[in-house]
């Protein structure tokens, strides 16, 4: 008998667990589970291409951030769009991304300087959307989520320009105005900090308040 009542307790509190999290917030979710997705296909394309480091360890970055997003997928008990195409390089459920995949990939192809502008752009559209979702939740698990992301893309982003400018070229963003962007090349961005323990490198709790730590991984350094 109190084996069946533990079992009845454990699936009530499952399905209350999976049900946490307003239809916005499921909704943004997915779209930034697929957007690490997308951001992680590109430069898997643009590794293989131009076999330069700064896509494998960004790629790798990319994985761990799909990861974290994977976390409030199976929290909220939605649908996962990237597990239904079985994770399929440059497939997407969301069609605005699927768009944007297949322009950029076409993009970087070109040459290596077009390739870590690619990149660049990447990362200029994940810290606006990511900043979007930021404001679009009260909930302070997925918000300190959203901020680690945040932080890791601004390096990213850091470092795209940093390439180009060992080419000899001053890039300038083609998405977010100019004055955000010079805050996060002076390590100003809306970022930085946020979630993060000062001074170790290492991301606080990522927003799922169980322990789950973001550890920076190799691409999410400066």
């Amino acid at each position: 008998m109190k084996i069946l009542l533990l079992l009845i307790t454990v699936n009530i509190s499952s399905m209350l667990y999976a049900q946490v999290g307003t239809d916005k917030e499921k909704a943004t979710v997915l779209r930034m589970r697929e957007e690490e997705k997308m951001a992680r296909d590109v430069y898997l394309v643009m590794n293989d291409k131009w076999d330069h480091q700064v896509f494998s360890h960004i790629s790798e970055s990319e994985t761990y951030h799909m990861s974290q997003m994977k976390l409030w997928v199976d929290k909220f008990g939605v649908d996962d769009p990237v597990t239904r195409n079985n994770d399929k390089r440059g497939v997407f459920t969301d069609q605005s991304l699927q768009k944007l995949y297949n322009e950029l990939t076409a993009s970087g192809l070109q040459s290596k300087e077009a390739a870590f502008r690619v990149g660049a752009k990447v990362e200029e559209v994940d810290i606006l959307d990511l900043k979007a979702a930021l404001a679009g939740t009260n909930n302070a698990d997925l918000q300190s989520t959203y901020k680690y992301l945040i932080h890791a893309s601004e390096n990213h982003l850091r470092a795209f320009v940093r390439n180009l400018k060992a080419l000899g070229i001053d890039y300038k963003p083609v998405v977010m105005d100019q004055k955000e962007f010079d805050e996060i090349m002076n390590g100003q961005g809306g970022g930085m900090g946020m979630g993060m323990k000062k001074g170790t490198g290492k991301g606080n709790q990522c927003g799922m308040g169980n322990g789950n730590g973001c550890c920076m991984k190799s691409g999410d350094k400066n």
